[in-house]
């Protein structure tokens, strides 16, 4: 059963939200589609309009918190498996939506932010943001007015949590990619991080670019493939 690993990483991309109603962000019928994503992910674009990149979060935010978003099997069903696993656990994602939280899921880290949060550019302290932001937004740390922005990782930004990440990685036997491009790095380069031994799956709609590099394939909606072999992983199969 799950319990016969020590070390498991997850990690989800967009595929597992997207059956939640959040639409992938370079989706043809995408969010603002009439924008570069350019314009409103790059910190050059929030120097040069940052009422128009908070205007873009800000929906974002709003549309993350209507009654028809929520967590679907498959979040539902990776906390099923936090839970009944004995091992180190860390679930990985590149959304920056709340969703496995909301699932339940407590051994989260987003390496690409989080849309419920936001930075300061005074004092750096990231604070949870659920109301629109504007640039008359006060930060709750230092009380400086103006200076937040969405604590998303932008083009030419780091992304986040890499050491905890890396060091989880390095000690994996269980490695579960799902619903990912395999086009997006590092994210993309973490199957090549794992050890030898490291049982590799990768669950996602279609085939990627990566798919090559896991021992095991699983193609279908997430909300069907992820319950399924989560609930043989903990019977033991």
């Amino acid at each position: 059963m799950a319990m016969k690993y020590t070390n498991i990483v997850i990690l989800t991309g967009a595929g597992i939200s997207e059956e939640s109603g959040i639409q992938t962000f370079r989706g043809v019928d995408g969010i603002w589609e009439n924008h570069r994503i350019e314009e409103v992910a790059h910190p050059m674009a929030f120097q040069k309009n940052p009422e128009l990149v908070h205007r873009f979060y800000n929906e974002r935010r709003k549309k993350l918190q209507t009654p028809e978003i929520r967590p679907n099997e498959a979040h539902l069903a990776l906390k099923n498996l936090e839970d009944n696993s004995f091992a180190h656990f860390l679930l990985v994602t590149q959304n920056v939506d709340n969703l496995h939280e909301r699932a339940g899921a407590e051994k989260v880290v987003h390496m690409h932010g989080e849309i419920m949060k936001a930075r300061c550019l005074s004092c750096e302290k990231s604070n949870e943001h659920f109301e629109d932001m504007t640039l008359e937004s006060v930060c709750k740390s230092c009380g400086t007015k103006g200076r937040l922005r969405p604590d998303i990782v932008w083009f030419e930004e780091t992304v986040m949590h890499m050491k905890e990440i890396m060091e989880h990685l390095r000690l994996c036997d269980l490695f579960i990619c799902i619903g990912t491009s395999g086009q997006v790095y590092p994210a993309a380069g973490f199957v090549d991080m794992v050890p030898l031994d490291c049982r590799t799956v990768e669950i996602n709609l279609v085939p990627t670019q990566i798919s090559s590099l896991f021992k095991e394939h699983y193609y279908g909606k997430a909300s069907i493939e992820v319950p399924r072999f989560i609930q043989q992983l903990i019977s033991g199969k």
